[in-house]
């Protein structure tokens, strides 16, 4: 099977807020991320984490396959390894690393109730400060390497084989630890299934 062509996510938000009319301040206050942040998305000067493109995808009144290109929908899939979706996630028109790629791993099955992606995380060449928080809850479970987890202001560190499962109302953020990728299970459910 060939691999599909990375999604662009920032186009394809751009691409639903104009087809449904909205401006980028009408999105702005259904998010809350200011317009200034959503015009970076778009433009691909900067790449939302999951956590933010769930709450978009709800104020877009879409389903985060929807932003992922979902065109239709069984009611079962089979993911063959190296068919997974990619999705576009630099931190910079210049290619900056921002710390982790991900593939959708449920595209195409209807009625979803929750997200799952594998993720890479990468050594971070820019540092990201910020934590994300949206409705749900997220599991992640380590495949490979090592990846530090912040919740508020617990950290710890979760190695291969070990897993998380936390109220992502919690402000929080993951990311590679060391100097050695890691690879990740994560499963987000969103309470709405937007």
């Amino acid at each position: 099977m060939r691999r599909r062509e990375i999604i662009s996510v920032g186009k394809k938000i751009k691409e639903i807020r104009e087809e449904k009319k909205m401006s980028l301040k009408d999105l702005s206050n259904k998010t809350g991320y200011s317009e200034s942040i959503l015009s970076q998305i778009e433009n691909h000067f900067i790449s939302p984490p999951l956590g933010a493109l769930l709450n978009i995808a709800k104020g877009l009144e879409i389903s985060v396959g929807q932003l992922l290109g979902e065109s239709k929908e069984e009611p079962f899939i089979i993911i063959r390894k190296g068919s997974e979706i990619p999705v576009s996630r630099v931190a910079s028109k210049e290619g900056v690393n921002y710390g982790y790629s991900y593939k959708s791993l449920g595209v195409g099955k209807k009625d979803r109730h929750f997200e799952p992606f594998l993720i890479t995380l990468e050594p971070l060449s820019i540092k990201h400060e910020g934590l994300s928080k949206h409705e749900g809850e997220e599991f992640i479970y380590v495949l490979s390497g090592k990846m530090e987890v912040q919740l508020l202001d617990f950290t710890e560190v979760l190695e291969t084989g070990d897993s998380i499962f936390y109220d992502s109302t919690i402000p929080h953020k993951v990311s590679c630890y060391g100097d050695k990728p890691a690879s990740i299970l994560a499963i987000i459910w969103s309470p709405d299934g937007k």
